[in-house]
């Protein structure tokens, strides 16, 4: 009878913290959407209230959920527990993510007219996030690897932090490629920045690992079966393994334009033989960035929702592996349907794919992709709020919180070519900002933006990358008030 007792009490204050968040009505975003012009000083003080609000909660995750340079995973504002369990490097990831934000966004407020919170913030989160990125060292590690164009020792992140610097778990399962693909969107961000070179110098390294990673073997056509698989140890590919690479591939590109600098090309024969070209450096990057687009667009796009699947399965029980002249190179595995949840980030770093893709091409197939999925992503994942004016609810389950900054972003990549995403947009803005201002608890956020914290206190721990998140989202939304036209 007791355990009854408490499982109902149990359910009443879960059910008692989300009332908010019970009637929902579907949104319809076909409608053209008029984007209010802003007046400079409006945009200043919208967006510097925005750093303002980014800064609060990137304090309070730096403090909570970080020991030195160790970052713990979970944190209860009202117990003050840290359980033991430390972050994964993903995890890790995300508080690069939020200072290199909060950094831009304060750049852009000081060339915008107001240099306030950049000179008083700027050196020291500079001197933060070159802690953060000397922390990685914790996550690296080194081993040998036979890919499907030759071997090669690398060192790389694992996913689980190690006992000490450049000693983690790298080989088989123990690394995965998405994770060294968002680090690499991280340190170039991070060098735009701050102007230093080593943080370019292993973005590159790592994007070539990735690349390494790109699967060149034949079909019977002639054609590459193409895509990345999740990690070296895995024969499934997946929308988290390919469509964060695009983004980054672009931006390097883009770096090395007009440059005489080459990069060598690996690939395979029509008689499996393993070849090598020299190339363009920054033609070598675009035709990656293009071959890692085309893959997920043919085989991971849902077309009658407009948003992408999570993986495409593969036929074995284990990684298939050839030899050629004597040597031996992986060889794919039979690809299989695409499926999955719909995730939120899987579809975000397609728009953004998308927009920085037609930035340096301007090829109208680009363009005419993020029109539509703009559109098609906000239909499926947004519910409006009946409960909280102005307010839409986006997925809370499991990694959400963070998988939605990442669409986030991918609108506000969009938005210089079609304004049409004011909506989507602001539907973040709308949410944090009612989140702040009714459920900031010690300058963190609940994992519900729209409910409250949940009335058993025990059960109040919050995830900290969904806390950098947070920031991050902030940081954004100011660049994204700053450049509206």
């Amino acid at each position: 009878m007791k355990r009854t007792l408490f499982l109902y009490a149990v359910l009443l204050a879960f059910l008692s913290s989300c009332t908010a968040c019970t009637e929902r009505t579907p949104v319809d975003p076909d409608d053209p959407i008029e984007v209010q012009p802003t007046d400079k000083k409006d945009a200043l003080s919208d967006a510097k209230q925005d750093l303002t609000r980014s800064l609060r909660i990137l304090e309070a995750a730096r403090k909570f959920y970080f020991d030195g340079k160790t970052m713990y995973r979970y944190y209860n504002p009202f117990t003050g527990t840290r359980p033991s369990e430390k972050a994964s490097v993903w995890m890790y990831t995300s508080s690069i993510e939020a200072v290199n934000a909060f950094l831009a966004g304060i750049s852009e407020l000081k060339e915008a007219g107001d240099a306030s919170l950049y000179d008083q913030y700027y050196g020291t989160w500079s001197g933060v996030l070159s802690e953060l990125i000397s922390g990685l060292d914790w996550y690296e590690g080194t081993f040998s690897l036979i890919s499907y164009t030759g071997r090669a020792d690398w060192s790389v992140y694992g996913v689980n932090r190690g006992t000490s610097p450049h000693t983690a778990a790298v080989d088989g399962i123990n690394n995965v490629y998405d994770d060294q693909e968002w680090l690499v969107r991280e340190l170039l961000h991070s060098y735009r920045i701050t102007g230093e070179e080593k943080y370019l110098v292993k973005a590159e390294y790592l994007a070539s690992y990735v690349i390494d990673g790109w699967d060149c073997t034949l079909k019977s056509d002639g054609t590459e079966h193409g895509g990345i698989v999740w990690g070296p140890g895995y024969i499934t590919k997946h929308s988290c393994s390919n469509g964060p690479f695009i983004s980054p591939l672009v931006r390097l590109a883009e770096h090395y334009k007009d440059k005489d600098v080459t990069a060598v090309h690996h690939y395979i024969g029509t008689d499996k033989k393993r070849l090598v070209e020299t190339m363009d450096k920054s033609e070598y990057y675009l035709m990656y960035a293009r071959k890692v687009y085309d893959f997920q667009k043919n085989n991971l796009y849902n077309k009658n929702k407009g948003v992408y699947y999570d993986m495409l399965g593969a036929k074995g029980d284990g990684v298939n592996y050839e030899e050629v002249d004597g040597v031996t190179y992986r060889a794919n595995n039979e690809e299989q349907r695409a499926s999955g949840v719909f995730y939120t980030y899987n579809t975000g770093t397609m728009l953004s794919g998308a927009a920085d893709l037609y930035r340096i091409t301007g090829e109208q197939a680009y363009l005419d992709d993020m029109t539509y999925t703009s559109s098609a992503a906000f239909r499926y994942f947004a519910v409006k709020s009946d409960g909280i004016e102005g307010c839409y609810e986006y997925p809370v389950d499991g990694f959400s919180n963070w998988f939605n900054s990442v669409l986030l972003r991918g609108w506000v990549d969009v938005s210089p070519y079609y304004p049409n995403v004011d909506l989507q947009v602001m539907s973040f803005q709308h949410n944090l900002d009612y989140a702040f201002e009714n459920n900031l608890y010690k300058g963190l956020l609940p994992p519900n933006l729209l409910c409250p914290w949940n009335t058993i206190q025990t059960y109040c721990k919050t995830e900290g990358m969904f806390e950098f998140a947070y920031a991050a989202e902030y940081a954004v939304l100011a660049h994204y008030i700053l450049n509206k036209k």
